[in-house]
């Protein structure tokens, strides 16, 4: 049975997964904590947290908030910065076999530029995920994401200061998710990552005050998932890259709904954090289904229901 999938087949460098199973960013950390409980090796590929270039202390707590069947997060992009990243934790990511990819963030084109730039032929770092769902403070806080031409900017500067595989991560808080993939794809992307966080918030109506210490947070969970399989199935009919799919995955079922919708891979996030174990669960049970099925190759499933 082959699980193998290529992310990135028109780099040079290559991103070749063992399977489809994706550990999202920010609901392992780095990688190491999480690896003191799990196989981590059993996965497709690992992404860190979000990192910027300067160390980022975060919002205020409370940074959680459970929801009827999700939960809003507002951490606010906590970590330990790119200089720390490479010192700390690459040299460990290098004697993994599975791939790390580094989630960067930045609130300007340069930032991102520079990120990728110190991340460039560093030893444990297999590809960069672009998480464009930053405020472009040059433009007054709009997210990078929301715009087209500001994606695509992006995308190119990073593309440009890197030989690594490039996969843009993008936010559904827009009105033409398609057009905004295209706009990375036609930039140099060589996958696409959807989708981030919903935008949400919830009212303490003893405090009469947001809960969150962010007042807003992004939502994600089994909510927010017929939402995340509706974009990937949408982009998928607009982008010949790949695509990482997610969003409210916490069952195989669930996985390979997105499979069939156009994503290569899947990835888990806020399940992970109700189960440390359950996405190696999820990777058994889509083993199981292709078994029952006789299905003999994951790509023969990747968006067989674009057909319908």
């Amino acid at each position: 049975m082959n699980l193998t999938v290529d992310i990135a087949p028109q780099n040079k460098r290559k991103l070749r997964l063992k399977n489809p199973l994706v550990a999202a960013s920010g609901t392992v950390g780095y990688g190491t904590e999480y690896a003191e409980m799990v196989d981590i090796e059993r996965f497709g590929a690992i992404v860190s947290k979000g990192t910027t270039l300067e160390p980022r202390d975060g919002n205020p707590q409370p940074r959680l908030c459970e929801t009827a069947s999700g939960l809003l997060n507002s951490v606010g992009l906590q970590n330990i910065g790119i200089d720390a990243l490479i010192e700390k934790e690459a040299p460990v990511w290098a004697k993994w076999q599975v791939p790390v990819l580094v989630n960067i963030a930045g609130d300007s084109v340069e930032e991102y530029a520079e990120l990728a730039r110190r991340l460039d032929g560093v030893d444990g770092v297999s590809g960069i995920e672009v998480n464009i769902s930053c405020p472009n403070v040059a433009r007054g806080g709009m997210e990078f994401g929301t715009d087209a031409g500001d994606a695509g900017r992006v995308t190119q500067a990073v593309k440009q200061n890197t030989s690594l595989p490039v996969i843009v991560k993008l936010t559904p808080n827009v009105t033409d998710i398609a057009g905004i993939a295209r706009a990375a794809e036609g930039a140099g992307a060589d996958a696409i990552s959807l989708i981030n966080t919903l935008r949400g918030m919830a009212i303490d109506v003893g405090s009469k005050r947001p809960f969150l210490g962010g007042a807003t947070g992004g939502l994600s969970g089994p909510a927010i998932k017929p939402v995340a399989l509706y974009m990937v199935y949408t982009v998928a009919r607009s982008v010949s890259v790949p695509i990482i799919g997610g969003g409210g995955i916490i069952s195989a079922h669930d996985a390979l709904e997105f499979i069939m919708a156009g994503a290569s891979a899947f990835w888990v996030s806020t399940g992970v954090l109700v189960d440390p174990c359950s996405p190696l669960d999820i990777l058994d049970g889509v083993v199981d289904y292709m078994k029952r099925e006789g299905i003999e190759d994951i790509a023969s499933l990747v968006g067989v229901a674009q057909a319908a």
